[in-house]
């Protein structure tokens, strides 16, 4: 039960993402958010990497929630992640592959200037 809290230090939006009211039939959003709650309490807390992974992957699910485009994009993008059979860590293939799809969404996003137009 400590270790659970200790954990919970790296991850400072753990009760907006578990708490994410989100549509009964979104089985995604369902999905990342027990594999989220399933890897932050499944990590070794004496791995430095790890916690790195942990405070990134919070941060990327905090996104999911905050930003439609995001959410959208990791909806389309999610369903194209493959694991090698060779992978010992299912769950931390996953976790990489959900921070990639962030980090190239943050790229291409930040190349695009995106211009509302007031009527």
């Amino acid at each position: 039960m400590e270790e659970n809290r200790e954990v919970l230090r790296y991850c400072p939006n753990f009760h907006k993402i578990v708490n994410f009211d989100y549509l009964k039939e979104d089985k995604i959003t369902a999905k990342l958010i027990r594999i989220y709650k399933d890897y932050i309490f499944g990590i070794d807390m004496r791995d430095e990497e790890a916690l790195k992974e942990v405070k990134e992957f919070d941060y990327v699910l905090n996104r999911y929630i905050e930003d439609y485009d995001f959410r959208k994009e990791l909806k389309k993008e999610i369903v194209h992640v493959k694991v090698k059979k060779s992978c010992t860590d299912i769950l931390k293939a996953i976790v990489e592959s959900i921070i990639h799809i962030f980090d190239k969404y943050v790229e291409s996003t930040t190349r695009k200037i995106t211009i509302a137009r007031w009527i």
